[in-house]
């Protein structure tokens, strides 16, 4: 498993190996041991699944507020997304700030996004599953979510605002700067 840390370090870009021969592939997409080596000694207790069938589907930027808030390995198994993940931890010198990455079925890529984060994507293909592993139960009163394209992001979406599909409860999220303090940096 390659394991490479983004310009917001606690936010990892996760490559599996895959095994391949004439049958197909084996490959293992999780393991605790691997995860922990790098800091991430997190329990999964949920294993959400999402198909959208449409390309420029944005889902986000979503995340819990505490204490239900959940850490989240994302993974497309099939089709492609634009995946981001947001800071949104008062105090952290990335407070405000975002990595983003393809991940998609051909380059088998995972994102790990921490508690504190906003996440979300926009689908690349049609019909794109994604599937991610939380560390915590949805808590519906505990569900939240910023503006996917407030300008103060800065986030190169590749979609426009006319073009994106989305939930009406992601057209009308907050701005950042109009989210109450739900999460500060430990440092």
């Amino acid at each position: 498993m390659r394991v490479e840390r983004l310009s917001i370090p606690d936010v990892l870009l996760i490559e599996p190996r895959r095994l391949a021969d004439e049958r197909g592939f084996f490959s293992e997409v999780y393991s605790r041991r691997a995860l922990a080596e790098c800091g991430v000694d997190v329990e999964f207790v949920q294993d959400n699944h999402s198909l959208s069938r449409q390309v420029g589907v944005v889902r986000g930027l979503h995340f819990q507020v505490p204490p239900s808030a959940q850490g989240k390995l994302v993974r497309v198994t099939r089709g492609a997304v634009f995946d981001v993940a947001v800071d949104i931890r008062h105090g952290s010198p990335t407070f405000g700030r975002h990595v983003a990455a393809v991940l998609s079925a051909a380059n088998w890529r995972q994102m790990w996004i921490p508690r504190g984060f906003a996440h979300g994507f926009c689908t690349l293909e049609p019909d794109t599953e994604v599937i991610y592993k939380v560390d915590a139960y949805y808590d519906r009163a505990a569900d939240a979510g910023i503006l996917w394209n407030d300008p103060a992001l800065g986030i190169e979406w590749p979609v426009t605002a006319e073009a994106a599909v989305l939930s009406e409860k992601d057209r009308a999220a907050p701005r950042l700067a109009d989210l109450p303090r739900h999460f500060t940096h430990p440092g």
